[in-house]
């Protein structure tokens, strides 16, 4: 015959430990065996994670400084000779040393004389200075005060006129000068 328990306890923590079979307790120390040795496989596994990723963000971060310290070749582009001699000529325009020469010029203009045009050629170092005077004696000491300045080589009358239209009857006159490459 089988045994019978009769129990009238209530149930409990204590009761339900001396009940439980013995087997059931050492299966239940293997599980807990597994489950630990699988919670250390699981946080190995994600620390070789995090250092893959750490070394593949260094990887990246090498390459990127790699290619940012190459330095990059600017693509040939062949100028037409026709166009580089146009931008040759506007640069070379855009170099007249306008200060020196407005210096110059107007260091030796006295008050006698109305300025009315600087015209610099680049390409010759010459400007055409267009000018009025009240009569030939002042034009005349302008253009030789003009060739003592040291910034010009040389200065020439080019032209000169009367305005007959104006009642005061000046002289409007053209001097071209040449100033030198480097005063």
């Amino acid at each position: 015959m089988k045994k019978v328990r009769i129990d009238f306890a209530p149930p409990s923590l204590a009761r339900a430990w001396h009940r439980t079979p013995r087997g059931t307790w050492s299966l239940l120390i293997v599980v807990l065996g597994l489950a630990g040795a699988l919670g250390s496989s699981i946080a190995q596994y994600r620390s070789l994670q995090r250092v893959e990723a750490q070394r593949t963000a260094q990887a990246a971060q090498a390459q990127a400084r790699a290619v940012a310290r190459a330095p990059v070749a600017a693509p040939v582009r062949a100028v037409p000779p026709a166009q580089a001699s146009a931008v040759n000529a506007s640069v070379q325009q855009l170099n007249v040393p306008w200060r020196g020469l407005h210096d110059a010029v107007q260091a030796a203009t006295p008050a006698t004389i109305a300025l009315l045009a600087l015209e610099p050629d680049a390409k010759k170092s010459s400007v055409r200075i267009t000018a009025e005077a009240k009569n030939s004696d002042d034009m005349i000491a302008y253009v030789e005060a003009l060739q003592h300045i040291d910034w010009f080589t040389t200065v020439l009358l080019a032209r000169h006129e009367i305005n007959e239209q104006d009642p005061n009857r000046p002289i409007r006159f053209q001097v071209d000068a040449q100033w030198r490459a480097a005063p």
